[in-house]
C-alpha cells in the first residue's frame, strides 16, 4: 500500500523545520495548535531546547475555537505576548488544525504587526510536508523580510552557508567545520543560515560574494539573493578528503564568474531549475566530472546507496567516489529537485520505492531505522538524520566534513 510506512519511521514536518530554520534568530514563534506539536518539536527535533533559549510557543487552540474560528484571540494573545517578549519577529506557524479550517495565518501576521510594530510573518505550513519545505519557506522569508541592505561587497572573497539546521546537520561540530574549512582555504565566513549567526548577521548576508547552498532548505534563498543581489551560489557539502578541495574551488569560480554550480552533477548535464529562464540555463552548469561516476544504466552494479537529503547525500556519493572509488546511489525521500540530483540518484517518496531499489546495492548508508529493510546479505552502516530519528542517536552521529572516509 503506498504513501503508508508500515516498517520505517517518517521524517519531521513542514512546521518543526521552520522552528528549526528560526530557532537562534531571536524571534517569538507560535504553531497554532492544541498541545502536542510543541511537545513532539522540543523532545525529538530540536537538540538545542535544554542548552539554548528561544521563544518557542503553542496557541493551545481549543476545540471551540477550532470550530467557530476564532482568530480574535489568537491575535489578542499574539499581540499582548510580543508586546511583553519584544521579540525581533514573530512567527505564526500552521498546523494541522488551522489548514483544515481555513486559517489565513499571513492575514493574522499581519494584523498583529500593525497592532505591535513588530515584524510579523505568517507561514501556511500544515504538518503533513516535509521539514524540508518548512526551512526553506523560513530561510526565505527570513532574507526577503531583513536582509535588505546595499550590497556592498566585502573586500576578501565571503561565503554565506545556507540550509544549515540541526535536522539535516546534528550538533556534532559539522557546522562548525565548514566554518573552519571555509576559513581555511582563505575566504571569510558570512552569515550561516541559520546556526551560529544573529539576524544582525543575516541583514548584511548581500554583502558576500557567494552562497554555499548546504541542504534543500537553503536553495530558495540561494534564488532570492541571486536575484536581489546577484551572488551566485555553489551546491554542496565538503565531506572527505578529496571534494572539499573541488568544493572550494567551484566557490572561488562561482564568485568570479556569477555563475550558478551544482557541485557533484558532470559538466552539461544541468538544467534550469523551475521558475528560471531558459535562457539563462547556462548559469546552472556543474563543475568538473566525479571520478567513479555511475549512470541509471549501470545502475546494477552499485555498491553503495546513500538514503536521504538530496544534497547532504549526493554530496556524500559524490566523496565516497573520489576518495573511495566505489560507485554510490542516492534514494531521495524528501522534497527536492531534478538539478539537485545526478543521473544515477533516484526519488524515493515511498517505503515501497526504497523496497524496490534496495535489493539493487550492497552496502547501504542511512538512519539507523532503516536497517529494517536491509536484507540479510547487504551490509548497513548507520548514519544517523535528527529529522528521522530524533535524537536517539546523537551520541553516535559522526561529522564527516573534510576529514577521512574510507573506514
Amino acid at each position: 500500500m503506498r504513501q503508508v510506512a508500515g516498517l520505517i519511521s517518517t521524517y519531521s514536518s513542514d512546521e518543526f523545520g521552520i522552528c528549526s530554520a528560526l530557532y537562534e534568530l531571536g524571534g517569538m514563534v507560535v504553531m497554532h495548535d492544541a498541545s502536542g506539536c510543541n511537545s513532539t518539536y522540543t523532545t525529538h527535533d530540536e537538540p538545542r531546547w535544554y542548552d539554548m533559549d528561544s521563544m518557542i510557543y503553542i496557541s493551545a487552540i481549543s476545540e471551540m475555537e477550532a470550530i467557530m474560528g476564532d482568530d480574535e484571540k489568537l491575535i489578542r494573545d499574539l499581540t499582548e505576548t510580543a508586546l511583553e517578549m519584544k521579540p525581533k519577529f514573530v512567527a505564526v506557524v500552521g498546523a494541522p488544525i488551522p489548514y483544515m479550517i481555513g486559517t489565513d495565518l499571513p492575514a493574522i501576521a499581519a494584523i498583529t504587526e500593525q497592532e505591535t510594530g513588530i515584524p510579523c510573518m505568517g507561514f501556511a505550513a500544515n504538518g503533513m510536508n516535509y521539514y524540508t519545505k518548512g526551512v526553506s519557506m523560513a530561510l526565505e522569508a527570513i532574507v526577503r523580510r531583513f536582509c535588505t541592505g546595499p550590497a556592498v561587497r566585502t573586500e576578501n572573497l565571503s561565503v554565506n552557508i545556507l540550509g544549515a539546521t540541526p535536522l539535516d546537520f546534528s550538533l556534532n561540530g559539522s557546522v562548525d567545520s565548514i566554518k573552519d574549512w571555509i576559513r581555511e582555504n582563505g575566504m571569510d565566513l558570512g552569515a550561516c543560515l541559520s546556526m551560529g549567526s544573529t539576524l544582525e548577521d543575516i541583514a548584511g548576508a548581500g554583502r558576500a560574494h557567494v552562497n554555499l547552498v548546504v541542504s534543500y532548505g537553503g536553495l530558495a534563498a540561494a534564488r532570492y539573493l541571486k536575484k536581489q543581489y546577484g551572488i551566485p551560489y555553489v551546491v554542496g557539502v565538503p565531506f572527505g578528503e578529496k571534494f572539499p578541495a573541488m568544493l572550494a574551488k567551484m566557490l572561488k569560480e562561482a564568485a568570479s564568474s556569477g555563475k550558478d554550480l551544482v557541485s557533484y552533477r558532470p559538466v552539461g548535464k544541468n538544467q534550469a531549475p523551475p521558475g528560471t529562464d531558459s535562457q539563462n540555463s547556462e548559469d546552472h552548469l556543474a563543475g568538473d566530472r566525479i571520478n567513479g561516476r555511475h549512470t541509471g544504466k549501470d545502475a546494477d552494479k552499485t555498491r553503495i546507496s546513500i538514503i536521504g537529503e538530496s544534497i547532504f547525500s549526493a554530496s556524500l556519493a559524490a566523496a565516497i567516489e573520489l576518495d573511495c572509488g566505489i560507485p554510490t546511489r542516492v534514494l531521495c525521500p524528501l522534497d527536492t529537485e531534478d538539478i539537485l540530483l545526478r543521473e544515477c540518484d533516484l526519488r524515493t517518496p515511498e517505503e515501497d520505492d526504497l523496497m524496490k531499489y534496495l535489493p539493487e546495492t550492497k552496502i547501504i548508508v542511512g538512519d539507523p531505522m532503516y536497517r529494517v529493510l536491509c536484507g540479510k546479505d547487504q551490509r548497513f552502516c548507520p548514519l544517523p538524520h535528527e529529522a528521522f530519528s530524533g535524537r536517539i542517536y546523537d551520541p553516535v552521529n559522526p561529522n564527516l566534513i573534510n576529514r577521512k572516509l574510507a573506514k
